[in-house]
């Protein structure tokens, strides 16, 4: 089993409240990228990208270099339903007996 220490949980929740991937998910701006666009916007930013809150909804994290493989590794978790939302297909879970 592993153990987290309380450092680690705090760290995992810093970076989580940073993540471009969180953030953009949350911004829910009609024509911003769906596909990885946790990654696109730290990219964007990272080459000079001058408005990503005009682009994607959100604001770029303070980091976006440290961001990015985070937000590489969720956005590549997150791409079965980022590719579902993009063809506009509705997802549900239903569950119990």
């Amino acid at each position: 089993m592993i153990k987290f220490s309380g450092l680690s949980l705090a760290l995992l929740a810093g970076l989580l409240s940073g993540c471009a991937s969180v953030r953009t998910l949350d911004a829910a701006k009609p024509g911003a990228p769906i596909i990885y666009s946790g990654t696109r916007l730290d990219w964007y930013v990272l080459h000079g990208g001058c408005c990503p809150l005009d682009r994607f909804g959100a604001e770029a994290p303070k980091y976006a270099g440290l961001d990015l493989p985070v937000s590489a590794l969720l956005d590549t978790l997150l791409l079965p339903m980022a590719v579902a939302a993009e063809l506009g297909i509705g997802l549900s879970v239903t569950g119990g007996n």
